[in-house]
């Protein structure tokens, strides 16, 4: 292996494949030895620094520092370019070992010139109006930004410097003056070729106003700049830039305040497709006008289209998702494979195209030490850049590199494709113009009929009312535009439903909540294939079209690939947690925004659980574990978020606990159930009383409250002790008094569906010690069953039914019926069977009492598979939002909803439920 081969030879070896090599080291022999020796290890940071540090004594003046950055120069690129070429370093190496070189030259230069600058007999010291000494920050952009630097690249640079004020030298000057020359001086070091070279080209063109703009500018300047006049291009070019060089003190945490808002929008930004688009139509016509063709780097399918692709997800997701505030390309690639943003072959395929046109890229310019990324004409080098590239000929090598070159635009094709419309679309256009330009209503009720609208003048009503509304002639063009596309595109989509009329009627109503967020329009418009879910979701479910139209956000959920791996609720712990220490980073913590966050994550994965269920993916007791996996998720997060914030803690972690229940307790949560859930603590501090009560007002007031992104989840805590009059939280010990001897029966029936949720482990084992014990309590059953019947005739007598239909949850012979058999079942046998006490479910617990031989199994296995038809049924007209079917009513000033449906419907699975409560209560009950 050449890895193995004495240095001296390696060094010959790739003599041949790069002429500035050979001219270095034949023009001094110290550098030859230099890279003999030291071949064998990457030039790290460390021995940079420890370069320039041991010639630090020897620079008086700017020749001085000239010599030394240029003399560092040569020895980096050298080993790099040899190692490289040997096959000795990798690509992460040559570009480490670049951005290194620039960050320590530039670094080391400004701090020299700044001081020089400074003395008291010249300029002094910058200052601002409080007197505090300024800096100049060196901002990196483009492949410095990215610590991706190639090793002839030019560095791209912004100066900053913190406020306006003053110099306090002998000759006084602004400080934006002070920093212009700093700026210049510092050009000149890195830029200038001198007898020894120069240390990196410089280009400034990036900055705020381009050449014409003042070299260096203020915070406030740049962020007065970005807010009223940066471009769409500008935030491509900032995704990558960051702080390289300046004051050890100053964190570049100001500048990513300023700059962060403008890269990142709040919300997603699908415009960002239309201006990347514009961008690349730009520098392909430039391509093509100076006949660029074998540019690896611009040309088609070269190094700028995959930034592309990486880049408009960043400006497409970043502000929502931090994850994406990454500034290498590779990493960024690799992201969206995880991320399920890009297939996982599209990744892989882009990853070795980079990598290969990277390393391709280095060998043009180690050539001659010249930042080139054209082929070369001439045949002696194009022999040299296939042996570089490990290939026996060029035709083989251009192969090769066609073939990733075709890969790349084909993927950047299908990215950033220009939206087509179907020619179902374009004949569906005039439909939108009707009454326009002379289009008769009567030929498109027709086409509508046709399509199979059952009410094509009504359908027309509802289009013109849209087009001739406020709403839309007040939209900036760009809006309107979008909406003409897409309004055809939506009524084909929902003709292809057995509900077109309904369908598109939905789909019209959340059209009108978007159209004044131009970027949920260009989700749609960018991604077609979307409608046809979004039309799917609207058209299977009422609650669904309402849920959209409150969170558009959540369309996003809606794209290709959002929900093609199992649902792994740890994994979207960690995704919340990062987000909301991102919150927490930006200078104190921000409750709101987390509360935001809070909110946004679950209607997110809600809405994903949603989708999946219309899709029919989940079955109705696999969605509620889903959901009640949810809520435990977040009442965890939101038990320690609400502690952290609380000013007065006696310990770092609260001997807390958070039961669940009712549907919490059981796992049987819908999409829109309250939380039934009581406090518990086991903390025998003098502080604790107080602090805990705080603590439960805290987690109920971060579930409960309406921010801008809406509320978390409605609570009950009503079955705590003593309920509504009793205290918010109650120590472990009088929860046990509570229940051993002052709870009614009814509260035993209610413990028999409870479960520790959140918060101190120790104290959830002691709810659950509590909780067995209490159930296994030997009781008289003719007392528990007088109690049980009771209860039961309450509940009954408190949701009157005059409708003649058949409810599902209330009504003998339903839903409750079955839960009062069990919760019966559990406190009469607990003490004989410990195994009831387990918090099984319903419908498993009727089977173990079959099973025990406490019900006949003929009986109880039409019993439970009625109950899980009512389940089912009941989930279904709510989803589905039938206003004849799901009726409501208000009692005690909150509004109930009813599932009720025709008795003959239910009348099997009604008979089987009352076979088994005459079973088990007698005949004489019903």
């Amino acid at each position: 292996m050449l890895s193995h081969s004495p240095a001296r030879e390696i060094v010959q070896s790739i003599l041949p494949l790069s002429r500035y090599v050979q001219g270095q080291v034949a023009s001094d022999p110290g550098l030859l030895a230099e890279l003999e020796q030291n071949l064998q290890r990457p030039f790290m940071r460390e021995e940079m620094q420890a370069f320039l540090q041991a010639s630090a004594q020897g620079i008086n003046d700017e020749e001085g520092l000239h010599a030394v950055l240029r003399g560092l120069r040569k020895q980096v690129l050298l080993r790099v370019a040899s190692r490289d070429l040997a096959g000795l370093a990798d690509l992460a190496e040559v570009m480490s070992s670049m951005t290194a070189l620039a960050e320590l030259t530039i670094g080391f230069a400004l701090e020299r010139l700044y001081a020089w600058l400074a003395e008291p007999g010249r300029y002094g010291q910058p200052k601002s109006a409080d007197s505090r000494v300024q800096q100049m920050l060196v901002i990196g952009m483009g492949k410095l930004g990215g610590g991706e630097l190639n090793v002839s690249s030019d560095v791209d640079l912004i100066f900053v410097y913190p406020e306006d004020g003053e110099t306090d030298g002998h000759r006084s000057i602004s400080n934006q003056d002070f920093f212009v020359r700093l700026g210049r001086k510092l050009i000149t070091s890195l830029n200038d070729i001198t007898a020894d070279g120069f240390v990196f080209r410089v280009d400034m063109r990036l900055r705020p106003y381009g050449e014409s703009g003042p070299l260096t500018m203020s915070f406030a300047m740049l962020e007065e700049y970005l807010i009223t006049q940066g471009r769409e291009w500008e935030r491509y070019a900032w995704i990558k830039g960051r702080v390289v060089a300046g004051p050890r003190e100053e964190k570049p945490a100001p500048v990513e305040q300023i700059t962060q808002p403008f890269v990142f929008r709040k919300y997603l930004d699908f415009g960002a497709y239309e201006s990347m688009r514009a961008l690349h139509a730009q520098i392909r016509r430039e391509v093509q006008r100076r006949e660029m063709y074998g540019n690896i780097k611009l040309g088609s399918g070269g190094i700028r289209e995959i930034e592309f692709i990486a880049q408009v997800f960043q400006l497409i997701r970043g502000g929502r998702d931090p994850d994406f505030r990454i500034r290498p390309t590779l990493a960024v690639l690799h992201l969206l494979g995880e991320k399920q943003q890009l297939p996982g072959e599209t990744v892989a395929e882009l990853v070795e195209a980079y990598t290969f046109l990277r390393n391709l890229e280095h060998r043009l310019q180690y050539l001659d030490d010249q930042q080139t990324h054209v082929l070369p004409e001439s045949s002696p080098d194009q022999s040299l850049i296939a042996a570089s590239m490990g290939f026996a000929s060029y035709d083989g090598f251009l192969k090769k590199l066609n073939d990733h070159r075709s890969n790349i635009t084909r993927h950047f094709e299908a990215i950033f494709a220009t939206p087509r419309t179907s020619e179902a679309s374009n004949a569906l256009a005039d439909l939108w113009k009707t009454g326009e330009d002379g289009v008769q209503a009567e030929g498109a009720q027709t086409q509508l009929a046709k399509l199979g609208f059952s009410n094509p003048e009504k359908i027309l009503e509802c289009v013109e009312e849209f087009r001739s509304g406020t709403r839309y002639r007040q939209l900036p063009q760009t809006s309107k535009k979008r909406i003409d596309a897409l309004v055809p595109a939506l009524i084909e989509v929902a003709a292809r439903f057995p509900s077109a009329d309904l369908t598109l009627e939905r789909l019209m109503q959340l059209l009108e909540t978007v159209s004044r967020r131009s970027a949920y329009l260009a989700l749609l418009r960018e991604h077609p294939h979307a409608l046809g879910r979004v039309a799917k979701l609207v058209s299977a479910s009422h609650w669904a079209s309402e849920y959209l139209n409150r969170h558009p956000i959540l369309l996003d959920e809606l794209l290709p690939g959002q929900f093609r791996d199992p649902l792994d609720w740890s994994r979207a712990g960690e995704r919340l947690m990062r987000q909301l220490q991102d919150a927490e980073g930006s200078g104190g913590t921000d409750v709101e925004q987390q509360m935001d966050i809070l909110r946004h994550f679950h209607h997110a994965q809600v809405f994903q659980l949603l989708a999946r269920d219309v899709e029919g993916l989940l079955p109705l007791e696999t969605l509620s574990d889903h959901l009640s996996d949810l809520a435990d998720l977040l009442l965890d997060t939101v038990l320690h978020l609400a502690w952290s914030g609380l000013r007065r803690r006696h310990r770092d972690i609260p001997a807390f606990a958070i039961i669940g229940y009712g549907k919490l307790g059981g796992k049987e949560l819908g999409y829109a159930s309250d939380l039934d859930i009581i406090f518990l603590y086991d903390d025998p501090h003098a502080d604790a009383p107080e602090s805990y009560a705080r603590l439960s007002q805290r987690i109920n007031s971060w579930l409960t409250s309406y921010t801008s992104a809406g509320l978390l989840y409605q609570t009950d805590l009503r079955l705590r002790p003593n309920g509504s009059s009793g205290l918010l939280v109650s120590s472990i010990q009088a929860f046990a008094e509570y229940q051993h001897h002052h709870a009614w029966v009814w509260e035993h029936q209610a413990l028999t569906r409870a479960r520790f949720v959140a918060g101190d482990v120790q104290v959830g084992e002691a709810f659950e010690r509590i909780r067995r014990e209490v159930l296994r309590h030997p009781r008289e059953l003719p007392d528990l069953k007088r109690e049980v019947l009771v209860m039961r005739q309450k509940m009954l007598d408190a949701h009157p039914n005059t409708s003649g239909l058949f409810d599902i949850k209330h009504d003998r012979g339903g839903l409750i019926d079955v839960e009062f058999i069990v919760q019966y079942l559990v406190l009469g046998h607990a003490c004989h069977h410990k195994e009831l006490t387990g918090n099984i479910g319903n419908i498993a617990l009727l089977k173990l009492a079959a099973k025990l031989g406490l019900i006949r199994n003929e009986v109880a296995e039409p019993a439970l598979n009625a109950y899980r038809e009512f389940r089912r049924t009941q989930h279904w007209l709510r989803l589905s939002g039938y206003s004849d079917l799901a009726g409501s009513s208000s009692a005690n000033g909150k509004s109930q909803k009813f599932a009720r449906v025709e008795a003959d419907y239910f009348e099997n699975e009604i008979a089987a439920v009352s076979r088994l409560w005459n079973e088990v209560f007698g005949a004489s009950t019903v």
